[in-house]
């Protein structure tokens, strides 16, 4: 299937590569269908490109990339929505907001977008009464860890 994207041109993309959108993108309700362009220069992150609107397309990343500790808390209802049966068969991504100042790119980690590898079904889930904001900084945090590992090594601990 060809599908022509304001960013990339004309993709040929494969139907069982589609993305179905269950729960759709937060302001963006009348899109159903997406998938993920990947391009080695922009390694870890992603494009989640629209089917329906050729100038619609979001920086996504798998959050564990940078938060390996990333963790969701779903029901049964909210995963039995897109099929899911095995925890190993889904892919989390996050949404990037990347500003003119990349060094306040931000992460969406409070409303993080689930898909079942085995049938594309995905939804996109808010967490309510998270630990996570809609705007993680990344690299403002990045920093304060490098501060903090900084100070911890300019101050050991002697027996």
């Amino acid at each position: 299937m060809k599908i022509q994207t304001r960013r990339f041109g004309e993709i040929e993309i494969e139907e069982e590569k589609i993305i179905r959108m269950i729960k759709p993108i937060l302001g963006f309700e009348s899109l159903k269908k997406f998938f993920l362009v990947e391009a080695e220069e922009m390694s870890p992150f992603m494009w989640l490109q629209s089917v329906e609107d050729p100038i619609i397309a979001f920086i996504v990343v798998n959050p564990r990339v940078f938060y390996p500790d990333y963790k969701i808390e779903v029901n049964r209802r909210e995963v039995a929505e897109i099929g899911l049966t095995n925890v190993e068969t889904v892919e989390t991504y996050v949404v990037a907001t990347i500003p003119d100042d990349p060094t306040k790119l931000s992460l969406n980690l409070q409303g993080p977008i689930i898909v079942n590898t085995e049938n594309r079904a995905a939804k996109q889930l808010v967490m309510v009464d998270s630990k996570y904001k809609i705007s993680h900084f990344l690299f403002e945090e990045l920093s304060i860890e490098e501060e903090a590992e900084k100070e911890i090594e300019s101050h050991p601990v002697g027996v």
